[in-house]
């Protein structure tokens, strides 16, 4: 299983991202080892019927079922298997069902404490992951070792539009069978930090994500000033000129608020980075400074949510 900062690493745009990485894991299909690559239209999908009459007995009433959750898989899914498990996480968080879908895996000391409202606070990042879960991921095997096992699952790559096999792993947990998509640590600190988790996951990419946009907002001014007989713009005029990417306008997508303070001579300047929502978007203020005979400089603090200028 990949660390946290590797997952960070991998997947998170450092300017645009607003979804958790454990669970971007999975809907990256990079779980697991990859193994044969193919188009959609290869993949044949036994088609079970399913009896439109109503079962006459139990037997009937189970194998209808089996047949149901089979639809679109490669294999039969029986009631409560790993692979069904597999599949009812995906259905709910295509669904929205965020809060069911991650009681099903090993970060629930994460989510089973968390209020409507709180729940309401993360579903910017949340919903994200619900435009990443694709209509059709035919589960195409499942291998149960004791209490230990792996489905695999085709996943489309979102580059080729191919599908690529994917290792999902689960873990039988008082007769449950849970999705692992926290690593060990990820899971000691679910289990550590409770209801806070994702919050402080959550600010821990805003860090890095403003530490990102700082950094572009810096090599945008050097291009600017390049233009403009040494001159700096401010924000708006770096957005406008695709300098800066639209993301720096509002905290909705980063979490942060981004300014950028000039000089009356336009000289030298200041780009600042101050938590939307102190505590919950972030807690660090940043600031990317420089004078007319230094170097841009990044500088960070806790502030309690107000700007560093200084």
């Amino acid at each position: 299983m990949v660390s946290n900062l590797s997952i960070n690493r991998l997947f998170f745009n450092p300017i645009t991202s607003t979804a958790f990485l454990l669970l971007l894991i999975f809907l990256a299909a990079s779980c697991g080892s990859k193994a044969k690559t193919e188009s959609a239209a290869e993949v044949k999908s036994e088609k079970v019927p399913v009896s439109k009459s109503e079962p006459k007995t139990e037997a009937e009433r189970i194998e209808i079922a089996d047949k149901e959750r089979s639809k679109g898989a490669m294999i039969k899914i029986k009631e409560n298997s790993p692979a069904d498990t597999v599949r009812v996480f995906y259905k709910r968080l295509r669904a929205k069902q965020f809060r069911e879908a991650i009681m099903l895996t090993n970060l629930r000391p994460a989510i089973e404490g968390l209020t409507d409202s709180e729940m309401k606070d993360l579903g910017v990042d949340f919903g994200f992951l619900a435009q990443r879960v694709p209509e059709n991921m035919p589960i195409n095997g499942e291998i149960v070792t004791g209490d230990t096992a792996t489905v695999t699952v085709k996943f489309p790559n979102e580059e080729t539009k191919k599908l690529e096999t994917a290792e999902i792993k689960l873990r039988k947990d008082k007769d449950i069978w849970i999705v692992l998509v926290a690593d060990g640590a990820g899971e000691k600190m679910a289990k550590r930090e409770g209801k806070n988790y994702f919050f402080a996951l959550r600010m821990d990419v805003h860090h890095k994500e403003a530490k990102a946009m700082l950094d572009r907002i810096g090599k945008a001014q050097m291009i600017y000033s390049m233009k403009n007989n040494g001159k700096f713009g401010n924000l708006e005029t770096l957005i406008n000129k695709g300098f800066v990417p639209q993301d720096a306008k509002t905290p909705l997508t980063t979490g942060y608020k981004y300014d950028v303070l000039l000089a009356e001579d336009h000289t030298t300047y200041t780009a600042v980075a101050t938590p939307a929502e102190y505590g919950k978007t972030g807690k660090l203020s940043f600031a990317l400074k420089i004078t007319k005979d230094k170097q841009p400089e990044l500088i960070f603090k806790d502030l309690k949510g107000r700007p560093l200028k200084n």
